[in-house]
């Protein structure tokens, strides 16, 4: 395999990998793509009532306005000007690799596709969960089992179908899954009591701050993900920094807007803030017909997240195929939508193991990898700037060095919380995982030098400066 040298050149950055090439397939937009970062953050307020139960409205309502400027805010300016200064599928693979070396790169990749299949897997289960809540013969048992192994491969087919048509349903889906809850907020306002709003929560009850802390990071987290479909948008340089700014303000008022209503409106006791309860509070704000609105809402919503993030993991697959960190053949297109149907396959069958998992320790699990690969992301973004001070960067970010890292330390110092008050089987199932990720890097060395497998070249430069 030889190897390519690359000068830094202002005019010719080290940024094309072959998922960057010029090509006939349909790109996508903008509008589409603020709602697939959009699906791939949060789909809603869903999931956001557990902040409340662990530690009451107040806290809960500090955190959904806070946490977005300590870390969503910060995420997606680095993912902005990586994605514009290295516009190829693979991403954060990409970032990684040209900072650090491939063993760094392909650490980062098994780090974020295992949070991605294990994030995916959460999905389903939360809408079976919703519907439930109208059809309780899905509460348990095999039905509740074939629900979730059925939806999920149904989802899968769809993904099939192409990102375009993803990115088209991805509007649909906000627009629908959105709309009864600015029904609830509107009808809510004259219910509200604004002194709720500043409850600790019920005297007697502890908090629990691994369930706060890993609430608002996994409603909140995630933006990096589309930087793996970079390669299937239609000018990322103009268009990915325009995506995001719309996506973390449209996430943003999703989901704060719903939980000042809900909490000023309606006072329970605090242990039935768990996920779901939105629907609940939405009939005793208005009524059974806004409760069932917001349940095929939940429904909806965790389709867009499923095929959202789906996606990435497919393309993120795609794209280490193309820069050499795995075979060739996980790359391969479908001829009839040209999607990547091995790795849509592949990530599905991981999605349908980790889906029997309980749902507390798929989010802790995911939250924990994640956390590894961001720091190491953080780490890369601030390195590149060091190393390739000279590179076009289409955006980016207007900090000095020292800026930059007072940037970074700041969520950095949030993903060792949430690493630290972790428990012992998510310290177990991560360790596992780090373990096997280091080892796969090993083996797929091994396969190229026996030359078992046909790997591509791509990416696979050396960049000097």
């Amino acid at each position: 395999m030889g190897l390519e040298i690359l000068t830094e050149n202002p005019k010719s950055p080290p940024n094309a990998p072959p998922s960057a090439t010029v090509t006939t397939r349909k790109k996508l937009t903008l509008i589409p793509l603020i709602f697939l970062i959009y699906f791939e953050v949060a789909g809603g307020p869903y999931g956001e009532e557990p902040a409340v139960q662990a530690a009451g409205p107040l806290l809960a309502i500090l955190g959904f306005l806070i946490f977005p400027f300590i870390w969503s805010i910060p995420e997606a300016l680095v993912t902005a000007e990586l994605s514009t200064a290295f516009p190829g599928n693979g991403g954060f693979v990409i970032w990684a690799d040209k900072a650090f070396g491939p063993f760094s790169g392909s650490l980062m990749g098994s780090w974020k596709y295992l949070t991605g299949v294990i994030n995916i897997a959460a999905f389903p289960i939360l809408c079976i969960d919703y519907m439930q809540k109208l059809f309780p013969v899905f509460s348990s048992g095999l039905p509740r089992t074939l629900a979730i192994l059925l939806s999920t491969v149904f989802l899968s087919v769809i993904n099939y179908t192409g990102l375009n048509i993803v990115g088209i349903a991805a509007i649909g889906l906000g627009v629908v899954s959105l709309a009864p809850f600015l029904v609830m907020s509107l009808i809510a306002i004259p219910q509200i009591h604004p002194h709720r709003w500043l409850s600790l929560g019920q005297k007697g009850v502890k908090k629990d701050w691994n369930l706060y802390v890993n609430t608002l990071f996994w409603n909140l987290n995630f933006w990096d993900t589309v930087s793996t479909m970079a390669g299937e948008v239609e000018n990322p340089k103009k268009t990915f920094p325009k995506a995001l700014l719309c996506a973390v303000v449209l996430t943003c008022f999703a989901y704060i807007i719903p939980l000042m209503a809900v909490t000023g409106a309606v006072s329970v006791d605090q242990s039935e803030w768990s996920s779901g309860f939105m629907a609940v509070a939405a009939q005793t704000i208005s009524g059974k017909w806004l409760k069932i609105w917001i349940e095929i809402g939940a429904v909806l919503s965790g389709i867009g997240l499923f095929e959202a993030q789906l996606s990435s993991c497919a393309y993120q697959v795609l794209g280490m195929s193309e820069l050499g960190f795995l075979p060739k053949f996980f790359g391969v297109r479908s001829k009839w939508f040209d999607t990547p149907w091995v790795a849509i396959l592949i990530s599905t069958l991981i999605t349908l193991g980790v889906s029997q998992m309980d749902f507390t320790d798929i989010v802790a699990s995911a939250n924990f990898l994640y956390s590894l690969g961001m720091l190491l992301e953080f780490a890369s973004f601030l390195w590149l700037r060091r190393k390739f001070p000279r590179l076009e960067r289409p955006y980016k970010v207007p900090l000095r060095m020292p800026g930059l890292v007072v940037m970074c330390l700041v969520p950095s110092a949030f993903l060792v919380v949430i690493m630290v008050i972790a428990t012992k089987i998510v310290y177990l199932v991560s360790g596992l995982m780090t373990v096997g990720a280091v080892l796969w890097y090993f083996l797929m060395n091994y396969c190229k030098s026996k030359q078992w497998f046909k790997f591509e070249n791509g990416g696979k430069e050396t960049l000097s400066s």
